[in-house]
C-alpha cells in the first residue's frame, strides 16, 4: 500500500505558506511539459481557484512528500441547476500530474480511489480524464482500465511567419462568395443585451463538433452562463474579441472568437470557430478566421503565437487550419471509466 496520503486543497482557507507549496508544484510541472510558454501568473491562479462557480462544484486535492507537493489532482461536476444537467449529470470531469520521480508508488491508484469516493458522494457513473499528454499518463490510463474515447491536438500558429497575402486573399474570396453576408466584431465582449440571440446559435454550432467515440451530454449556453463567464474573464483581465456572420434574414451563420491574456501578451487563444451547417460550402470559415487574423495584426503588435485546439477527426477544421499554418504542438487524449470499472480495479489492486 502508497505510504502517501491526499489532502484536500481548500483554495479559500488555504493560508499563503500552502498557496507557495501549490505554486512550486506549478512551477516544476509547467517546465517539464511547457517550458517555453509563460506560466500563468500566481494570483490569476488563485483568483480562478477561488471563484464561486453557480453552475460547478470541484474539488482539489494534492499529495505532500518532504515538505513540497508532489502530486495534484482535481474534479468537478455541473451543479443541478446548471443548463444541460440533465444530459451531464452522469460525469465527474477530472485531471491529475505526478511529479516524475514520484511516479509507480501507488499515487495514481490513490488518485482512482479519491475519483470513486467523488462519483460515489455526487452519485455519479462516468469519469472522464482530460489532457493526459505524457507517456507515463497514458500508460496508467490502459494500465487501470480506462478506455481512451478522443485525440485532441493543440495547434500552433507561428503570427510572425503569417502568409498576409493568403490572408488578404481568403478575405477577398470569402466576401465575393458571400456578398449577402454581413459581418459584426465585438472588440472586447459581446455586448449582454446580444446574449439571448447569441446563445442559442452558439450552442446549436458548439454541440455540432466531433467528439469522436467520447461520451458526453449537450452543451448549453445560455445568458447566464455568458454572464458567469465574462465576470471571471474581467476578474482576472482577459478580453474576448468575437466576430459573428449574418444572414440577409438576420440569422447568425457563423462566428469565431480569441482570447487574450494581459499576463501572456505575446499569446492569444483561439478558442470556438463555427459555421451554421445552412451556410457551408461558401468559404464563410475562412473568411472569418482570416478576418480574425487581420484584426489581431492591427491591435496588437507583440503577438508571437496563435493557439488552438482540435478533436484530430475534425478534418474540415483542420484543413483551414493546416492551410493558415497551424502546425501540431501536442497531442492529448481524453479517458473514460465506469465507476463499476474503477471499483473493480480498486479491489484487486
Amino acid at each position: 500500500m502508497s505510504a502517501y496520503s491526499p489532502i484536500e486543497f481548500k483554495p479559500k482557507e488555504a493560508t499563503r505558506e500552502e498557496w507557495d507549496l501549490y505554486h512550486a508544484y506549478r512551477r516544476i510541472r509547467h517546465e517539464d511539459t511547457r517550458p517555453d510558454d509563460p506560466i500563468t501568473p500566481d494570483e490569476q491562479v488563485e483568483t480562478s481557484m477561488k471563484h464561486d462557480d453557480p453552475f460547478g462544484e470541484s474539488k482539489s486535492f494534492i499529495v505532500i512528500e518532504d515538505g513540497g507537493v508532489v502530486a495534484a489532482f482535481g474534479a468537478g461536476v455541473m451543479k443541478p441547476n446548471a443548463p444541460g444537467y440533465e444530459s451531464n449529470k452522469q460525469y465527474l470531469w477530472g485531471n491529475g500530474s505526478v511529479l516524475t520521480d514520484h511516479r509507480r508508488k501507488g499515487i495514481g491508484t490513490i488518485w482512482l480511489r479519491q475519483a470513486h469516493e467523488l462519483m460515489t458522494e455526487w452519485d455519479r457513473t462516468i469519469w472522464t480524464i482530460w489532457g493526459v499528454e505524457e507517456d507515463d499518463g497514458h500508460a496508467f490510463m490502459k494500465a487501470v482500465g480506462a478506455e481512451q474515447k478522443s485525440v485532441f491536438g493543440e495547434n500552433r500558429l507561428d503570427f510572425r511567419k503569417i502568409d498576409w497575402d493568403l490572408v488578404t486573399r481568403w478575405i477577398d474570396e470569402g466576401i465575393s462568395r458571400n456578398a449577402d453576408i454581413k459581418l459584426e466584431m465585438f472588440e472586447d465582449r459581446v455586448p449582454e443585451d446580444f446574449y439571448e440571440e447569441y446563445s442559442p446559435i452558439l450552442s446549436e454550432l458548439l454541440n455540432t463538433m466531433p467528439w469522436d467515440d467520447l461520451d458526453h451530454g449537450e452543451i448549453v449556453v445560455t445568458p447566464e452562463t455568458m454572464r458567469e463567464d465574462q465576470e471571471q474573464w474581467d476578474a482576472v483581465g482577459r478580453k474576448i474579441h468575437t466576430l459573428v456572420a449574418r444572414l440577409p434574414d438576420g440569422k447568425l451563420a457563423g462566428m469565431t472568437d480569441v482570447g487574450w491574456n494581459p499576463a501572456k501578451p505575446n499569446y492569444v487563444g483561439q478558442r470556438f470557430t463555427g459555421v451554421h451547417p445552412d451556410a457551408r460550402g461558401r468559404g464563410l470559415g475562412k473568411l472569418i478566421k482570416a478576418y480574425m487574423l487581420n484584426f489581431l495584426k492591427d491591435h496588437y503588435e507583440d503577438i508571437w503565437w496563435v493557439t488552438t485546439g482540435n478533436a484530430e477527426s475534425n478534418g474540415p477544421m483542420l484543413a483551414i487550419n493546416k492551410a493558415m499554418g497551424f502546425f501540431q504542438y501536442k497531442l492529448s487524449g481524453a479517458y473514460q471509466m465506469s465507476r463499476d470499472d474503477i471499483k473493480k480495479y480498486l479491489a484487486s489492486a
